[in-house]
């Protein structure tokens, strides 16, 4: 008989998911369980889902189950092809007993599992916590690392959840935090934009909430040396036009003084502070990397914790 230390456990069932949702993906699960729960199938250029549509697909998931039975409940939600998955959001049920109920990610491969033990990829028990807290208060939400199932690549996730009598109710949503290398990438591109298209044409372009210079929290953003208007504000279109030489972030700091202050003295600097990421609607550290182009500062800022 081969025994498995206890401390090795959690590791291996986080593998397990992981081949679990793969498979799911895949749509090479056996017929038999096909016949039950239908593959989902995530276009690779679907949309990123949002914090509040999230957060509408967990309202909707708690007033199902409030007007249903748990097992009327728990079929809806493992319906890969029901209206509880979509695009990279899908409902997951949890009892406080710590067996999934439901979870519409890959209900082969997890629903009936004691998943207290679950860890994600650097090693937080996110089940345990999420469980903790939904003791507690009721309700919140809790960040980890997952498989992100439209991208098959491990990403940030920020899962919000409800307590709903012995159960927990939960939908997370993806959030993709750009590198210091993507964001410099993405500023090259947007000053040699300026530079084949001109100043009017491209500002024009970083401005397009649908174009090809705003993905997930990465926008470039255009200030005035002179007039300290802004020419472009791709989170905020509304904003152009505006005199911004008196803006602050949270913290006070006259952020577009201090950026062209920089951009005079430098040409190019990164600049630290705090802003609203537009990818997860929360105030975040924000590194900006500035260049001076003409009597333009032109920047693209990534975020951290």
């Amino acid at each position: 008989m081969t025994f498995i230390r206890t401390s090795t456990l959690p590791r291996i069932l986080a593998i397990l998911v992981f081949v679990a949702e793969t498979i799911a993906l895949a749509g090479i699960l056996a017929a038999p369980a096909q016949a039950e729960y239908p593959t989902r199938v995530v276009k690779k250029n679907a949309p990123r889902s949002t914090p509040k549509q999230a957060t509408a697909l967990l309202n909707t998931a708690v007033d199902y189950m409030g007007t249903h039975t748990p097992q009327q409940a728990y079929a809806a939600f493992n319906d890969q092809k029901g209206k509880f998955v979509k695009n990279d959001l899908y409902v997951f049920v949890v009892g406080f007993d710590g067996i999934m109920r439901a979870h519409g990610g890959a209900p082969k491969g997890l629903v009936g599992m004691d998943v207290t033990g679950l860890e994600d990829a650097s090693g937080k028990l996110l089940i345990r916590e999420m469980l903790d807290i939904a003791k507690e208060v009721g309700a919140g939400t809790i960040d980890y690392v997952w498989r992100n199932p439209a991208t098959n690549r491990v990403e940030n996730k920020t899962t919000q959840f409800k307590r709903l009598g012995e159960n927990v109710v939960a939908v997370g949503s993806y959030v993709q935090r750009s590198t210091p290398e993507q964001a410099q990438d993405f500023l090259e591109k947007a000053i040699a934009e300026i530079k084949r298209l001109g100043s009017a044409a491209a500002f024009k372009e970083f401005n397009d909430r649908q174009g090809n210079f705003i993905h997930d929290d990465l926008y470039v953003f255009v200030v005035g040396i002179e007039d300290t208007r802004f020419y472009a504000m791709g989170a905020s279109p509304d904003l152009v036009g505006n005199n911004v030489e008196k803006l602050r972030d949270a913290e006070g700091k006259f952020i577009v003084r201090d950026m062209i202050k920089l951009a005079k003295e430098q040409g190019s600097a990164t600049y630290d502070y705090v802003w609203r990421n537009p990818a997860d609607n929360k105030v975040e550290d924000k590194h900006s990397l500035i260049q001076r182009v003409g009597q333009y500062v032109i920047g693209v800022g990534y975020y951290t914790k």
